[in-house]
């Protein structure tokens, strides 16, 4: 059976068999030793990984080591909550903290501590909000018809575990529940673009 460590733009940790593009963590170890996932997250320090780096290689879920989430794509992972990696994708982010810059206080630490309460709410939800279609810009998850859909140009695409399915035409206005968190959108409207699955061309 495979391993309860896929993530979904609502943040939710799913079984597939599919690993997906990016890999990541959530501050530390959320696994025991039989490698069920046993809380949410381990500290505020969620991060966006690349699948390989410096020839490194671990067993995934490993006794009392961090967990590996994997995401179908940056996007998804940004909807849950996760920021890139300072160390293995440096140059993303670096452009994430330019972005960050222009609305927040600099520093992982301060991102950390500002996201996290715009991802989860002290209860362990979702945190989301409303907004108007038309101001989202590129990469941000909204909530249509009870699923996750990405806004991309002037189009919605489903999302599901292997890629994106289905597009349908954006609406020029209304609001909507929006799932990525506020604090990443708005690094999203100031020139930050995530990386998306191969399947939104097609």
């Amino acid at each position: 059976m495979p391993l309860q460590n896929r993530v979904s733009p609502y943040g939710t940790l799913f079984r597939t068999p599919g690993r997906g593009t990016l890999m990541g963590n959530r501050g530390g170890t959320i696994h025991n030793d039989a490698r069920e996932i046993v809380r949410r997250y381990a500290s505020r320090r969620w991060i966006a990984c690349v699948l390989e780096f410096k020839g490194r290689w671990r067993p995934v879920m490993a006794p009392r080591r961090y967990t590996e989430l994997f995401f179908l794509d940056e996007a998804v992972a940004l909807a849950a909550g996760h920021r890139p990696c300072a160390e293995c994708r440096r140059d993303r982010y670096n452009a994430f903290r330019r972005a960050w810059n222009a609305e927040h206080p600099p520093g992982a630490v301060a991102m950390d501590a500002v996201l996290h309460p715009a991802r989860m709410d002290r209860h362990g939800r979702k945190v989301t909000w409303q907004s108007q279609l038309a101001s989202l810009p590129n990469g941000t998850f909204i909530e249509f018809d009870a699923a996750p859909w990405l806004v991309w140009d002037d189009a919605l695409a489903l999302w599901t575990p292997e890629g994106y399915t289905r597009r349908i035409g954006r609406a020029a206005a209304g609001p909507v529940t929006v799932l990525t968190p506020r604090p990443i959108v708005e690094c999203l409207s100031v020139g930050y673009e995530p990386m998306v699955h191969p399947s939104l061309d097609g």
